[in-house]
């Protein structure tokens, strides 16, 4: 009867959530014609480690090492251990406990006042005669202050007939398995900021190169103007007009250093290095890179595997729910077996005689019968908590198949401003390039020249612009995909990184969240 009693689990028993998808995305079958704007939206499943999809080693370089720098990253691990050992103390109160004492006590017993209290005389016998020697010698031993020499044993156990300990240690395993999901969060989130704040980087770069070339080009215009000017082919007006536009272009140059710098600085950050550790680096100027032609976003129904946000809201929920089952439990009896031995004596040179030995053994059944309304109270709030946790958990679905969606629909709206803009800087360059040669020519006012040349450079700024939108773009929707984190990227060597996010067999340890080496299987910080 005990072992059949022992089996069973109060509470209710958790099942992992469905929630319904679409079949598809509405936004997949959105495509741009442009070849630097084009991605088209394929439903293969989506590619884990996605910034290696740009084929830019510098940024590859980047995610690796701020995954094994980054010190949010870091007190995630410490986090995942802190859950894990909750683990651990939530299991050991399904054990039995054993603790050893030792204690030396000097007591005065007090017997001659309760003699004399009973109107006994330590020099005399209850009847008024004289007392022995044998019986004085015996109430003066006792009345003198003595030494009581003790060691003993103390266990317990408490019985988990009603699964109170075990639903404790599934809802504790369960936290365990959101620090895991948290600490995933993390990295993807870090994965992406990295990648964002390298495309500012190289989007400042790309602005401060293309400043430089208008510049230069503008130089020339105000060499031109004051040479049409000494010629009395222009007006003093005029070579004023170019030399302020010379100006307004070289005013641009300090914001886009400002630019460059700051993205360093986070990145410095991010790796977990001092904000000036990168100065040195990236010093060559590139563009961003050319997004890749095709890009797998899978099936809704696979999201909730991949995001992490996704998985932690259902190990949420599985804890609530095993909350609900230790709640219930504390309205059942409470069984628990405990027992001492140990040696007690006056004197240490018969301490350890058999004879000095004590002993206490015994079972102790607690059965609440009135709490005041605690328990039930108690169990209400576990499942209002319950219940809580079910509605974020799908609050958590929808959310990361609206983040899909909107990135899918901003990928095509920037594709689409892509080509256009493309468009109108080669339609800008090339007025520009005619008007030019004709204001050398004598053909064409300088007022209309710079007109066309001031487009020129607001397009191509906006060209440069969106380019680095498009760019961050595809970011959020990788980052709304959720991949980066379940293991190592082919090229990432060993390490933090290298063979999952903590040397050890990836984050979720292969056949669970908390299975396997897991998180904290390798080298932690």
């Amino acid at each position: 009867m005990a072992a059949l009693v022992a089996a069973c689990k109060v509470g209710p028993t958790f099942t992992p959530p469905k929630e319904p998808v679409p079949d598809h995305y509405s936004g997949a079958a959105a495509k741009a014609s442009n070849d630097h704007a084009s991605a088209s939206a394929s439903a293969a499943e989506p590619h884990s480690f996605w910034w290696q999809e740009f084929h830019d080693a510098e940024l590859d370089d980047l995610e690796q090492r701020a995954a094994a720098g980054n010190l949010d990253l870091k007190a995630a691990y410490m986090r995942i251990v802190e859950a894990r050992m909750q683990v651990v103390a939530a299991r050991a109160q399904g054990l039995p406990s054993l603790d050893a004492a030792a204690s030396i006590n000097r007591e005065q017993l007090g017997l001659a006042g309760i003699l004399k209290s009973k109107g006994i005389s330590t020099g005399s016998t209850a009847a008024g005669g004289t007392a022995s020697a044998g019986t004085a010698q015996l109430l003066s031993s006792l009345e003198a202050p003595v030494n009581i020499y003790q060691l003993g044993f103390d266990a317990s156990w408490e019985l988990d007939l009603f699964g109170k300990v075990r639903r404790a240690v599934e809802g504790a395993e369960a936290q365990s398995a959101a620090a895991v999901e948290a600490r995933n969060g993390l990295l993807v989130s870090l994965e992406a900021e990295v990648a964002q704040n390298y495309f500012q980087l190289r989007s400042g770069q790309m602005l401060r190169q293309i400043a430089l070339e208008l510049i230069a080009a503008q130089r020339e215009v105000v060499d031109l103007t004051n040479d049409r000017h000494l010629h009395g082919l222009a007006g003093e007006a005029d070579v004023e007009s170019a030399r302020g536009q010379l100006s307004n272009l070289e005013s641009q140059l300090p914001a886009y250093d400002q630019t460059i710098a700051t993205s360093k600085h986070a990145l410095a950050v991010l790796t977990g290095q001092t904000p000036e550790a990168l100065d040195a680096e990236f010093t060559a100027a590139r563009e961003l890179p050319v997004l890749p032609a095709v890009i797998p976003i899978g099936l809704p129904s696979s999201l909730a595997r991949r995001r992490p946000d996704i998985r932690g809201a259902e190990d949420s929920l599985h804890a609530a729910t095993a909350q609900v089952g230790v709640s219930v439990a504390s309205l059942f009896p409470n069984v628990s077996l405990s027992g001492t031995f140990g040696l007690r004596n006056t004197g240490t040179r018969y301490l350890f005689d058999w004879a000095s030995h004590y002993y206490t053994f015994g079972p102790k059944v607690s059965i609440p019968i009135f709490q005041g309304g605690a328990l039930v109270a108690n169990i209400r709030l576990s499942r209002a908590e319950e219940v809580e946790a079910a509605l974020n958990y799908r609050k958590t679905v929808l959310s990361a198949l609206q983040d899909v969606e909107d990135g899918l629909t901003a990928l095509q709206a920037d594709a689409l401003r892509t080509a256009a803009l493309k468009d109108t800087v080669a339609a800008d360059q090339r007025a520009y390039d005619i008007d030019l040669n004709a204001y050398r020519h004598g053909i064409m006012s300088y007022l209309n020249l710079l007109t066309v040349n001031i487009q020129v450079v607001q397009a191509r700024q906006q060209l440069a612009d969106v380019l680095l939108t498009q760019s961050t773009d595809l970011v959020k929707l990788y980052k709304a995909l959720g991949g980066g984190w379940e293991s190592a990227p082919a090229a990432a060597g060993s390490g933090e990184h290298g063979d999952g996010p903590a040397s050890g067999t990836g984050s979720t340890g292969g056949t669970g969240s908390t299975g396997g080496t897991g998180v904290i299987g390798g080298n932690l910080p």
